[in-house]
């Protein structure tokens, strides 16, 4: 889940994308936001219709880290 709603970024399990991050016009978001790592959605394929942009890498795996870390139980999402 994306969300502008950067009040609810829970630090250390989130990931937040700024407007000042070298990145964020790659990012194809309108407003600053949060990647709530532990907020997660099924979806079918044909549901998704494309991207609006990327992420450098590193940020990339760092997120996944997160979301993995999560769903294995290894890493506990803090308590907001």
């Amino acid at each position: 889940m994306i969300s502008s709603q950067l009040r609810h970024e829970i630090p250390g399990s989130d990931e937040a994308v700024r407007q000042d991050d070298s990145h964020f016009a790659q990012t194809g978001l309108k407003l600053p936001s949060v990647i709530r790592t532990t907020r997660l959605a099924v979806v079918g394929a044909d549901m998704l219709q494309g991207s609006i942009g990327t992420l450098p890498a590193p940020r990339l795996d760092r997120i996944r880290q997160n979301v993995a870390g999560w769903i294995s139980g290894t890493k506990s999402a803090p308590v907001p």
